[in-house]
């Protein structure tokens, strides 16, 4: 019983980051660099949790470590991008 809520919850959660994520691609076509920024930063973050979420149903060995890299890389590269910006305006 416990499980199978579980494993609704999950699947109802991977339903709303995959909106989510059709969200963000439609941001991060808007002309503004920021905005553009915004949605990356965004679809990193629900392509993680999707991530998190598919391994923990199929129980993938290591999607943790990846999901974490991801993760780390995504806050670099934003605040990377960031600091660029804010030097050349």
């Amino acid at each position: 019983m416990i499980m199978d809520i579980l494993l609704i919850s999950e699947c109802f959660l991977i339903i709303a980051l995959i909106v989510f994520s059709f969200a963000t691609l439609r941001i991060i076509t808007y002309k503004s660099t920021s905005m553009g920024l915004i949605g990356t930063s965004s679809f990193t973050l629900a392509l993680t949790l999707l991530l998190v979420a598919v391994g923990t149903i199929y129980n993938i060995g290591f999607f943790k470590d990846i999901a974490l890299a991801l993760l780390l890389l995504g806050i670099v590269g934003t605040i990377a991008y960031a600091a660029v910006m804010r030097r050349a305006g």
